[in-house]
């Protein structure tokens, strides 16, 4: 594990690893739920050795990043998310950094990309457009097939699901693991290594808090309220973008690159990996290839 550093949000101080020469080219990773910065140690190596300052930060609600006052509502909202990433792009004054990420980490990267342009040079992303359509989410339903995966997502809209995070919240995250990955096997001390981050305060608030607002069943924070608006046109990503999806992931099938070039006008290429839901962990050197792919056509 890299020596951890905090960066000074608006809402929170940002926890975040930091590998390779401050004046390499930069990076910035993200992960999601319910993982933490050790889905990218192979990944970061990689990048540092091929000339990236890479950044990796724990999200809000995981492992040693902190909310500044009780006060701040624990939202993990796709808008606060991605208000996190400018923090800690403009807090760290990196240049114009390609973000890269999956899940939650994707969610922010692909709307701090859309809201702020100007603040990335390029993007990559697991499963394309990972952009939440709240209004459609809230009244359309899915195949059976598809919402019976989302299990924990409804469990955690029922305050039984709220106590049960809480209780067995590493028990939950190794069966999602075990359920979205499921041509890898994962030793106890690999994922005991992230399953510390989970012990943070407001993990469960946050994570009950993104679970809820994503289908409408709970208010956002009013401080994202104009971003939320923004958002909700379903706008495109114009920045350049590498699309990677997962041959293996219970989640989301992938889709063809016609498919993509709908949400990314600029699409670079389209990247097929073997993998389940958490690649840069089950194929860290096909997910640092296609950051690096991104890196050259961007030289």
């Amino acid at each position: 594990m890299e020596h951890i550093h905090l960066v000074r949000g608006a809402q929170l101080d940002i926890a975040y690893e930091r590998r390779g020469e401050s004046e390499g080219w930069p990076v910035v990773l993200l992960h999601g739920f319910p993982y933490d910065p050790r889905c990218y140690d192979d990944v970061a190596t990689i990048l540092a050795a091929a000339g990236a300052d890479v950044v990796v930060p724990y999200l809000r609600g995981y492992g040693t990043s902190r909310y500044l006052s009780p006060d701040v509502i624990r939202s993990g909202q796709q808008a606060a998310l991605a208000h996190d990433l400018r923090d800690l792009v403009e807090g760290l004054e990196l240049a114009k950094p390609i973000v890269a990420g999956f899940d939650w980490g994707g969610r922010a990267a692909c709307v701090a990309s859309m809201l702020w342009p100007d603040h990335v040079s390029g993007l990559v992303s697991v499963g394309g457009y990972n952009v939440h359509d709240i209004a459609a989410m809230a009244r359309i339903p899915e195949l059976p097939a598809a919402e019976s995966r989302n299990w924990y997502q409804w469990y955690f809209h029922s305050e039984r699901g709220r106590a049960g995070l809480s209780r067995y919240r590493r028990e939950i995250a190794r069966q999602l693991w075990a359920e979205w990955s499921p041509s890898w096997t994962v030793s106890e001390d690999i994922f005991n290594q992230t399953a510390a981050s989970f012990d943070n305060p407001d993990f469960v608030d946050t994570v009950i808090h993104s679970y809820r607002h994503r289908y409408g069943l709970t208010a956002g924070d009013a401080h994202y309220e104009a971003d939320e608006r923004a958002i909700a046109m379903q706008p495109p990503i114009f920045v350049p973008t590498v699309v990677v999806d997962a041959t293996d992931d219970p989640l989301d099938e992938p889709r063809d690159r016609a498919a993509h070039l709908q949400h990314f006008p600029n699409l670079v290429d389209h990247v097929l990996i073997h993998a389940g839901h958490d690649v840069p962990q089950e194929d860290p050197a096909a997910f640092a290839e296609a950051i690096r792919m991104l890196h050259r056509s961007l030289a």
